[in-house]
């Protein structure tokens, strides 16, 4: 829950802090069983999660999976089971954005709740899927333009300077015009 909605909805901002440890204390949990078991499927992953008081559902979990950058690897015989990148995978995989970001990216304006970037043309899918790919917590989604635009929606609160603040820690020499 982020602080916007829990205003909106009425909930006290000290229950989004606890949905935000227990996402966390979540997230570590599904690490830890995923380099301690040979998980084939999301429902077993459900089980286990169960089983250490995790209670989420099927499409939260997959969120959760993307998040952590998941992935299902062969087992070398008849089935493939999850992996979790080891952290100079997870590094090399983020330069790769960086790299598509940069090598697309024209330029970048914002107002309250919504980045635009500018791309050479054809670019627009790749620099929209390093965003996503960037694990930015200030972003709530992007969407690609047809050809040379990409729409960030950026979470309640969150004002085109936090981007750009995010976007410089991912990219330090990164220029903006």
């Amino acid at each position: 829950c982020d602080y916007g909605l829990s205003r909106r909805f009425g909930i006290p901002r000290s229950l989004s802090m606890s949905a935000m440890k227990e996402r966390s204390e979540r997230l570590r949990a599904i690490r830890a069983i995923i380099r301690a078991n040979r998980i084939d499927s999301q429902e077993r992953l459900l089980q286990l999660l169960e089983e250490e008081g995790h209670s989420v559902t099927q499409a939260t979990l997959s969120r959760d999976l993307k998040y952590l950058k998941v992935g299902k690897i062969s087992d070398g015989h008849s089935g493939y089971y999850y992996a979790i990148p080891s952290e100079e995978e997870r590094r090399e995989s983020e330069r790769h954005y960086v790299q598509d970001f940069q090598r697309g990216y024209v330029s970048i304006d914002w107002n309250q709740s919504t980045v635009v970037v500018r791309t050479f043309s054809g670019h627009s899918d790749a620099v929209s899927l390093a965003i996503d790919n960037m694990g930015l917590e200030e972003v709530l989604g992007t969407l690609a333009g047809r050809d040379n635009v990409v729409f960030v929606a950026l979470k309640e609160g969150v004002k085109g300077e936090d981007f750009i603040a995010a976007m410089k820690r991912k990219i330090p020499d990164l220029e903006i015009d």
